[in-house]
């Protein structure tokens, strides 16, 4: 009898072909082999497929289908998916050989966890903390959404899947609800227990101030926060950000 799939493993792809055969290799390369990737690649026109049909085996799936947006892709995966635990591991990120064990490691021993977060390594820093108890002030409690996020697929069941609308900040609005129940248990692995490495320059990072705030207060409003703290909330960010902007400035003046 095949056994039940333990981890499905969703990787969005568009013209990646740069990076993509190290995140394949990073999967194909786990000591723990209970898993399944599925890539869901929006019609690249670059050499990613070719990359992806060289590496692939019985474990790899491929979706080649004409997407709204990154998360339109990852619901994808996630709708055909076989496993108990979903993780996002996008093209140009990699786990280190032991993610899944560890992973692994912990699902065993918290029959009741639903979700976790793993250490990443970005930029020689190793990003491990969840604190989700401040998500309803600032949404940056947690390392990275690709690599370290593993969650039961049932908890996607009972919140639904990413929000289309939210082109490039789709995961706030989905962590604003699982962290906002008390329904759900969820932790974070330990500093040294580095499950792979989250490359930098996303959508997100490339996004102006003004409109990730704009789609911040949008996610929190639609998740039916309190209006008049959204209010006190925007303006002491924005004051925050001119303070930093001042601040900044002065350093560099007496530089």
């Amino acid at each position: 009898m095949k056994s039940k799939v333990r981890f499905s493993i969703i990787t969005p792809t568009l013209n990646s072909q740069k990076y993509i055969s190290k995140n394949i290799k990073s999967v194909l390369r786990q000591s723990y082999k209970n898993y399944e990737q599925i890539i869901v690649d929006g019609k690249s026109s670059d050499n990613t497929i070719n990359k992806i049909n060289k590496l692939k085996n019985g474990k790899i799936k491929i979706i080649e289908k004409k997407d709204k947006n990154l998360w339109h892709a990852i619901n994808r995966g996630i709708k055909i998916s076989k496993g108990e635990i979903i993780c996002i591991l996008n093209s140009d990120d990699f786990f280190y050989k032991d993610a899944l064990k560890t992973i692994n490691k912990y699902f065993r021993k918290h029959k009741k966890l639903d979700y976790i977060f793993g250490a990443v390594e970005k930029k020689n820093r190793i990003l491990y903390r969840l604190e989700k108890n401040k998500i309803f002030y600032k949404f940056n409690v947690y390392p990275s959404h690709s690599v370290s996020f593993f969650v039961k697929k049932k908890i996607h069941k009972k919140i639904g899947l990413y929000n289309l609308d939210y082109a490039f900040c789709s995961d706030y609005d989905f962590f604003f609800k699982l962290f906002s129940s008390k329904s759900f248990y969820g932790m974070n692995t330990k500093k040294n227990e580095v499950i792979g490495y989250f490359r930098s320059g996303g959508i997100s990072e490339s996004v102006s101030f003004v409109k990730k705030l704009f789609y911040e207060f949008k996610i929190r409003y639609e998740n039916k926060q309190n209006i008049l703290f959204l209010i006190i909330l925007f303006f002491l960010l924005i004051l925050n950000k001119y303070r930093n902007l001042l601040i900044k400035n002065l350093f560099i003046k007496k530089i």
